[in-house]
């Protein structure tokens, strides 16, 4: 029945305007991850769901299937996974497995992807996503409240880093779901395989300076080679 890959990308973003269709090192954002879909050779079809005429009219460009999302879906406060089972319904096909892939993912690899896919295949999980590991060590955080500072973890102020635990998060980019079997409540739980991602290939694109850092790495990382 083969793989599908569904990209969510909703018209409206606020602190970046127009961010999905925004030009990224000369590219149309939501480009690469289209791109890595298609360079991955794993989809029998790539999909992009969006209630924005210019955003499909691009992705149509680059070779994406596109899914009407209905305005009740694409506000500030659905969940993904609402528009992920959106998409399906209408597509109406059978697959064996799914990869939701964000749109805001320029440093996505296509062989991260494929690692993904295999490690899925070849397990007994439900998913297998991208994640990266925490630049420091999260016990040792801390809020603000009222200017003054106060721990999460004051037992390891005076642990040493490298004797803490090391901590991980998602890092964004795709969510391979094996659809024969039920979905986890939670995503990240032990029915998931992280697939770990260097650091320097990971950065939110959530504001303008997110977007003016990611413009500089990404233009180091190309001129170093370290992507193609």
């Amino acid at each position: 029945m083969g793989n599908i890959a569904i990209i969510p990308a909703r018209g409206g973003s606020k602190r970046i305007p127009k961010k999905n269709i925004k030009l990224f090192y000369g590219k149309p954002l939501i480009a690469y991850s289209i791109e890595s879909a298609k360079k991955s050779q794993l989809f029998e079809k790539i999909v992009v769901s969006t209630d924005d005429d210019a955003i499909a009219n691009i992705a149509l460009e680059y070779g994406a299937t596109i899914i009407q999302r209905p305005k009740e879906l694409a506000d500030d406060f659905t969940p993904t996974q609402d528009v992920i089972q959106h998409a399906l319904e209408v597509i109406d096909e059978p697959f064996d497995y799914l990869c939701t892939i964000y749109a805001t993912a320029p440093f996505l690899d296509s062989k991260y992807l494929q690692k993904g896919f295999e490690k899925l295949q070849n397990s007994d999980a439900v998913i297998a996503f991208s994640a990266t590991s925490m630049p420091f060590p999260i016990q040792r955080t801390f809020a603000i409240k009222n200017g003054r500072c106060e721990m999460f973890f004051p037992e390891y102020f005076f642990s040493r880093s490298q004797d803490l635990e090391e901590a991980y998060q998602d890092a964004g980019q795709f969510y391979w779901r094996d659809l024969k079997k039920a979905a986890p409540k939670i995503t990240f739980s032990s029915q998931s395989i992280p697939i770990i991602l260097p650091r320097y290939l990971v950065q939110d694109i959530d504001t303008l300076e997110d977007w003016e850092m990611a413009e500089v790495m990404y233009e180091v990382l190309k001129k170093r080679k370290f992507i193609s």
